[in-house]
């Protein structure tokens, strides 16, 4: 498949200029639907981390995969379970459905599909149990570059569980195609080693009256960016996107999602949960959360609501929340957002050592309060109880 360069003409502009144009210059867009995407990495200026959709990303740490210096010297490898009702297949680039999802809207996402060689397409229809993709780094000191579609049969019911595992540097796109009437339960766990490096682009597609109900869990990496753009295809599609992120001492976790109602009779609600530990001498640990909505002017009778909510456990520990809401049409069933970032509920510790409970197990206790509501969305009852083993073992490390 041959596929055209979207950038717009900019010919006749200035240099920084013509990045504000497209998106990426230090100029912001005044509107999400002015987003730049293009599949071509040369198409996207170089970022230097003053513009608007890197300026909280450490850029140093990316490994060079931003400006064209990383070396994709390295393989990830992916494994998918077996299961009835659905087929694995490898294929390339100029496989006609590669690209259904969406197109990259940031340099490293154009650098990813330009450097990966062979594209990982898993296909669900009818009932299937659950399936587990299971993606490993190319190892330490080594970069890679991957490529991932999900795609559902129309009027599919499926469960599928993607991990990242291992050591590197990986930057890649996953696309998530839903066809009409199917529902997808879709959980993304990020498990890396201390070293790892992760960037990806999600592309998540809804088709006509399909329902996406994706949990986010990030744990592990050095730096880890996840951007999920959310599009629907057709009227009655349903998104919800549930995240949480629990970050120690040096580590970056950064999510910066978009959700574009461009058509009628959609929901869409979005709720994320970071948790901060830092330890004095170190970088401080760093969660970033970018929450934008845009409700397009035919996007009538939308109804959405994104939160995200912080909680800083230690000193040397730093949240951003940034959610943006942006309404081009006043025929909307409801819409909303709301974030807040704070230190442990005084009140809470309160009542739980005025019961005898010490102050050490009443503060994990909170902390576990605080992530119920999104681990409870995870149905796999093993699954969950790992994840919430790891949360356990990261609580231990500064004896909270």
């Amino acid at each position: 498949m041959t596929v055209p360069d979207t950038a717009p003409e900019v010919a006749g502009l200035a240099p920084e200029l013509a990045g504000a144009k497209k998106g990426q210059g230090e100029v912001p867009i005044a509107s999400a639907s002015e987003r730049f995407t293009s599949y071509d990495v040369e198409a996207f200026e170089v970022p230097g981390g003053r513009e608007e959709n890197w300026r909280f990303t450490p850029m140093r740490r990316l490994r060079g995969l931003h400006n064209g210096t990383a070396r994709f010297d390295g393989t990830a490898s992916v494994s998918v379970s077996e299961a009835e009702g659905v087929t694995v297949e490898t294929v390339g680039r100029d496989d006609s459905r590669i690209g259904e999802g969406g197109v990259p809207a940031d340099r490293v996402a154009a650098a990813a599909w330009s450097a990966f060689g062979k594209a990982t397409l898993v296909t669900l229809s009818g009932t299937p149990a659950p399936v587990t993709v299971t993606v490993t780094g190319p190892g330490e000191g080594a970069t890679a570059a991957g490529h991932l579609q999900l795609r559902t049969a129309p009027h599919t019911e499926a469960t599928v569980v993607v991990e990242h595992r291992g050591s590197g540097a990986l930057a890649d796109n996953l696309e998530v195609v839903l066809g009409d009437g199917s529902r997808l339960t879709l959980v993304v766990t990020e498990e890396w080693a201390d070293d790892a490096v992760h960037v990806n682009a999600q592309h998540l597609s809804i088709g006509r009256d399909a329902t996406l109900r994706a949990t986010s869990v990030a744990l592990g990496g050095d730096l880890v960016r996840i951007s999920p753009t959310v599009k629907y295809r057709g009227p009655g599609g349903d998104a919800e996107l549930a995240g949480l992120g629990f970050a120690d001492a040096g580590q970056h976790l950064e999510q910066r999602l978009l959700v574009d109602h461009a058509v009628p009779n959609c929901t869409s609600n979005v709720v994320y949960k970071n948790a901060l530990q830092g330890v004095k001498g170190t970088p401080d640990a760093h969660t970033v959360w970018i929450g934008d909505v845009l409700i397009r002017a035919a996007a009538e009778n939308t109804q959405t609501f994104e939160l995200n909510r912080n909680l800083v456990l230690t000193q040397h520990a730093r949240a951003d929340s940034v959610p943006n809401l942006e309404i081009e049409t006043g025929e909307i069933a409801g819409a909303g957002h709301a974030s807040a970032t704070g230190r442990f509920d005084d009140e809470q510790l309160f009542y739980l050592q005025s019961r005898g409970i010490p102050s050490d197990v009443a503060r994990r206790l909170v902390v576990r309060g605080f992530f119920g509501e999104i681990l409870s969305r995870i149905t796999l009852p093993e699954l969950r109880e790992r994840l919430e083993s790891a949360i356990e073992a990261e609580l231990a490390v500064t004896g909270i």
